[in-house]
Parts: structure tokens; C-alpha cells; sequence
């Protein structure tokens, strides 16, 4: 017998969603080469992203080679057998989705029996009938398909791009204008669409005036779905002064918060808890002592960061959850209770970041803002704040900036008189030095208990609001900008992405 043809592993790209943009625009000025229709059978695995499916009553197995740094993924065809199965042949596909064989019942099986007597039973796996549509094109040399999958839970568009050339892949992923997206295969793709292997994770953020928590789920496709987000003001900077000392009322209160949100995520099925700490903790000579308490009390481990691995955090927060990734000077800032996080950058890629030791607590207590102050104290204040940001001092006016943490949140709820915070509202909030001289001018000539009747303001910010609004609009001097975009998305979301996501878009780090 002749041999065929050797089989060469091909370079595969692909998305999911309901618009495409450019790429949409694109396919519309071009004549399909042809167009499929097809059903389908997808035998789908929580262990295995490998592409086992049934199409024209063949099992079809593609083996995943490797990745490689633009997060293209190489296949290889490895199976492609006719029905009845025999023991051999399932006991390839089982290996191919990552599961144990089970002793089996029969020595061939017929698709029904194997979805029957060996899919169904298994918790890990799941059958998935697909209808196709694809419309194929060629694009810089590279295959192109257009599809619509429809399934019993749903319907998604998506577009490959394969070639055995990867470099051809990516640059016709680029040319389509699809870069900044993450490469989907089609088993993680539809293991999303049905809700099949989704996992949660829990992040926890311990700043110097509030805890912050989140509860993501990540689907199979590497999107996040929020179950959880919320914050509690414990002031655990409180007293810290500069003895950097914590105070045991505010490290019990904090204790208790860390305590019940370790057990909300036990409730959520989360699977892991990343839990970091920032520039109380950094400061305080006892924060031993304290960590070893919230151990014993929830059995969580906190890490207390850097500063520039904070300001990381933030950044890669901000670009995942505002689309500002995509290019162009931008800087984002994190402002909390000890101390303010700026991240500089092009795009996604970072190129300067860095902390300083001022935030909204510290200049509160040194200058007596939880109460109505004069102009004159006002100006002492920001002239204080003017010296902590030298560093921002002629530097280049960013496209971009975006302002995220406590205070930015707080600010823009109070914009648009939120008596229930909407974390929708806020997202992509602009606030331009007009507002901010508003509420700087209303927190100014009220003392805290006055201001908690502001509508949208968070009461256990209160206290500290106006030194904050005042970092806010002394960081919009320095840089020259007339007004910031607002990330309701923070450190504890960059933590969750960081520590549990996947592959990002061509040509990023992970994230």
C-alpha cells in the first residue's frame, strides 16, 4: 500500500463573540470560498482542552502539540476512526480528554452507547451536539472560517485562523484587527457556551483603610464573571502613626472582615484565595503578629507586596476591565489609605511604575480632614501633597489616565448621586477637575458626619474623602490632564486575573 501524505500539525487561532469589528467589515467586502453546514458531536472534558469530536461519522481526535509565545496553538490529527469504537480506539479518545477508562461493558460501542454508557455517567465529561455554519476564506495566506455554533444553550459567532506557518497566523490575526483577543479553541470555546468547567476564585485585598473582596468565575474561554464584589471599611491603619504600630481594635476588626470573607468563599465553592496586603502592612513592625492571627482565625496566608508589584496589579486590572489596553501613553493610579500606586505604560506593556508613601488616611490624620476645614488648612494640605508628587513633575501628558480605588469609586458615585452603588455607572466614569473641585469644595465645608449624607458616598469613607479627592486632583495638576477615566475594577481584580487566568491576546504577557 502507498503511504499518504505525512500529517503536518497546523497553527490554530480562534475567538468567540457576538461582533467582530474590523474583522466583520472585513469578511463583508469579501465572497466566501465556500460554505459548510454541519452537525456535530463534541466530547468535552474539565481535564482536556483536546478536540474530540464526531463530524460525518468519524471520530475525529487533533492532539495539542504545544503554544507558542503569541499563544497560537499547534494540532495535530491523531485519530480519525469509524464507528463502531473499538475497547482500543475509546480507550485513545478517553486518553485524549484526560480521564481514566473504565472497565468496559462492551468490545465496540456505536456513538449512542459511548455517549450512553461511558460520557454520561462522568462527572469530567459531557457530550455536545453542534450545528455549523462556516464560511471559509483565505486571509495573508492563512485559512480563514467564519462560524456560527448553535447549541442547546445557546448560539456564538467565532473565527479561526489556521496555517502551518505560525507567523502567518499571527499576522493574519493582526490584519484582521482581532490582536488584542484571546486565543479560544473551540473545546474551551464551547465548554463556556454551555456552562460546562467553570471555576471560581476568591481575591482578597487588605489595604490600610478597607478590605476589599472578590468571588470571580472563570468560564472555560478564560472570561470572568463577577459572583462577588464588595468592600468593608475596617481602618486598620488607624493609630499607625509613626511608630508603625497596629492598633489591636482596628487589627481585630480587620481579622473578623478577612475571617467572614474566607468563610462567603467557602459558601461560593471557590477553589483557591489570593489574598495580599499593601501599605499598612508594609509599614507596621508588627504585622507579623497580625498575619499569624487572620492564619489561625481563616486559614488564610496573606502576602504583603510591594509597592510596584501593587501598582503592576492595578495596571493590569485597569487595561483588562476598561479596553485601554490597545495602545497609546497611559498611566494609572491607585490611591487608598497609606500610599498611592503609578503605573506607566504604552498600551499593555508597562514601563515604569512605582509607590509613594501618601495616602488618604495619613493626610487626614497629619491635617485634621475627617473635620470642615478653612482655605487655609486646604492649601497646607495640597501643598503637602504637591511636595509627595515631585516625581510627577515634567513628565509628558498621558492619552490616557485612569484613576481606580476607594476614593475615584467613591467620587464618581457622588457624580452621579448613587444611592446604590452601580458598579456599571461607575466603570468608564469621567471625571474632569471641574467635579473634582465640586466635591473637594463640598467634603471641605462639612465634617464627617455631614458628608455621609452626601448622596453616593460610601459612610466609612467619610472620614478620609477629602484628602483623597485632594491626591485626586494634585495627581490631574501634575500630569496636566483635564480629567481621568474611572476602573471600578482594582487590585483585587488584577490579583484574581494575575494568579488564576490564562494566556492573554497575541503578542501580551500572561495575565
Amino acid at each position: 500500500m502507498t503511504p499518504g501524505p505525512p500529517i503536518v500539525p497546523r497553527w490554530e487561532w480562534r475567538t468567540f463573540g457576538d461582533r467582530f469589528g474590523e474583522a466583520d467589515s472585513r469578511f463583508a467586502s469579501l465572497a466566501p470560498e465556500r460554505v459548510q453546514e454541519s452537525d456535530e458531536v463534541y466530547l468535552l472534558s474539565r481535564a482536556s482542552d483536546a478536540s474530540v469530536k464526531v463530524r460525518d461519522g468519524l471520530m475525529d481526535v487533533k492532539r495539542l502539540e504545544r503554544t507558542n509565545d503569541d499563544g497560537l496553538e499547534q494540532w495535530k490529527p491523531v485519530m480519525k476512526a469509524t464507528y463502531p469504537l473499538s475497547g482500543a480506539d475509546i480507550a485513545a479518545v478517553l486518553e485524549a480528554l484526560g480521564t481514566t477508562v473504565p472497565v468496559l461493558a462492551r468490545s465496540e460501542y456505536t456513538l449512542d452507547e459511548l455517549v450512553a454508557e461511558v460520557i454520561e455517567p462522568s462527572d469530567d465529561l459531557a457530550a455536545v451536539a453542534v450545528h455549523k455554519r462556516r464560511e471559509h476564506y483565505t486571509i495573508g495566506g492563512s485559512m480563514a472560517e467564519l462560524s456560527e455554533v448553535r447549541t442547546a444553550q445557546g448560539s456564538r459567532r467565532t473565527i479561526a485562523v489556521e496555517s502551518e506557518d505560525a507567523a502567518r497566523v499571527s499576522a493574519a490575526v493582526r490584519e484582521l484587527g482581532l490582536g488584542s483577543r484571546r486565543n479560544v479553541n473551540m473545546a474551551r470555546g464551547l465548554k463556556a457556551l454551555a456552562g460546562f468547567g467553570a471555576r471560581r476564585y476568591a481575591a482578597i485585598d487588605v489595604g490600610t483603610n478597607s478590605v476589599k473582596f472578590h468571588v470571580g468565575e472563570r468560564a472555560a474561554d478564560g472570561e470572568w464573571r463577577t459572583i462577588v464584589d464588595r468592600a468593608e471599611v475596617t481602618r486598620l491603619g488607624e493609630g499607625l502613626g509613626d511608630e508603625g504600630l497596629l492598633v489591636s481594635e482596628p487589627m481585630e476588626r480587620t481579622i473578623e472582615a478577612i475571617a467572614a470573607m474566607a468563610a462567603e468563599a467557602g459558601r461560593e465553592g471557590v477553589e483557591a484565595i489570593a489574598a495580599v496586603g499593601t501599605a499598612g502592612l508594609r509599614r507596621a513592625s508588627n504585622r507579623a503578629s497580625f498575619l499569624d492571627a487572620v492564619r489561625q482565625r481563616s486559614g488564610v496566608d496573606i502576602e504583603v507586596i510591594s509597592g510596584e508589584e501593587e501598582g503592576r496589579l492595578a495596571y493590569l486590572a485597569a487595561t483588562s476591565g476598561l479596553g485601554v489596553g490597545a495602545g497609546g501613553s497611559l498611566v494609572v493610579f491607585d490611591s487608598g489609605g497609606g500610599s498611592t500606586q503609578l503605573t506607566f505604560g504604552d498600551g499593555e506593556h508597562v514601563d515604569e511604575r512605582f509607590s509613594l508613601n501618601v495616602g488618604g488616611v495619613g493626610v487626614t490624620e497629619r491635617f485634621g480632614l475627617a473635620a470642615a476645614v478653612s482655605d487655609e488648612t486646604l492649601a497646607a494640605a495640597f501643598g503637602a501633597i504637591a511636595t509627595e508628587f515631585a516625581r510627577l513633575d515634567d513628565r509628558p501628558t498621558p492619552e490616557t489616565l485612569v484613576g481606580m480605588g476607594g476614593t475615584v469609586t467613591n467620587l464618581a458615585a457622588v457624580k452621579h448621586e448613587l444611592a446604590t452603588y452601580d458598579p456599571d455607572v461607575v466603570q468608564g466614569t469621567v471625571l474632569d477637575r471641574k467635579e473634582v473641585d465640586r466635591q473637594i469644595e463640598l467634603y471641605r465645608t462639612r465634617a464627617a458626619d455631614e458628608r455621609r449624607a452626601i448622596v453616593g458616598l460610601q459612610p466609612g469613607r467619610a472620614e478620609v474623602i477629602l484628602a483623597g479627592a485632594c491626591i485626586v486632583r494634585t495627581i490631574l495638576e501634575k500630569l496636566g490632564c483635564m480629567s481621568l477615566t474611572v476602573s471600578d475594577r482594582g487590585l483585587r481584580h488584577g490579583l484574581i486575573v494575575d494568579r488564576f487566568g490564562q494566556r492573554g491576546p497575541i503578542g501580551s504577557e500572561r495575565t
